[in-house]
């Protein structure tokens, strides 16, 4: 089974299981704070993922890890659940679809604007606004910089892309005058 397959498994069973006990934000939440401490380090994948480390460390390094981060039972025992099955790896992956699930239940669209500088609250305001007006849902802005953008910004919900930085008229431009 794919490691996306895996992933969607998991994190529906999660989503069903944070719905069923009214705790679907927290919990989701909770999974993506384990997975981000996951991800970011190298010596903590290795150990728990080492085949040579006894199920019983494991088990109290993830307790302990997961008491550091104040995560409820539910999410320990979901942790807990994967690191028996060996499927921690996927853990970024789950907390990714448990978060677009959780978004989708409660009317969220993620918007990763990436601007050139920075911009103000108001202006974030401001586009959250007009975008909420455009898709009829509520809009929770990821906020990027990127330099080589020149100015302007750069929309990016779902698959949809509005570009509407200096680069990416530039870009247009030269790709009109070579055909």
């Amino acid at each position: 089974m794919s490691n996306a397959a895996i992933a969607d498994r998991y994190a529906r069973a999660v989503f069903e299981l944070g719905v069923e006990t009214g705790q679907l934000e927290r919990l989701s939440e909770q999974i993506r704070s384990m997975a981000r401490v996951y991800g970011e380090s190298a010596d903590l994948r290795a150990t728990l993922d080492n085949p040579l480390v006894e199920e019983d460390a494991r088990q109290k390094l993830l307790v302990e890890l997961s008491r550091r981060l104040g995560l409820g039972e539910l999410a320990v025992n979901t942790i807990k659940l994967l690191a028996q099955r060996r499927r921690l790896s996927a853990l970024p992956d789950i907390a990714r679809r448990l978060g677009t699930l959780a978004d989708e239940k409660a009317g969220i669209v993620r918007a990763v604007v990436t601007s050139a500088a920075p911009l103000s609250e108001a202006t974030y305001d401001q586009l959250a606004k007009k975008l909420e007006s455009v898709t009829s849902r509520k809009i929770v802005i990821e906020r990027k910089q990127d330099p080589s953008l020149i100015g302007g910004i750069v929309t990016r919900i779902g698959d949809n892309t509005i570009d509407g930085s200096i680069k990416g008229r530039l870009d247009a431009l030269e790709r009109q005058l070579l055909s």
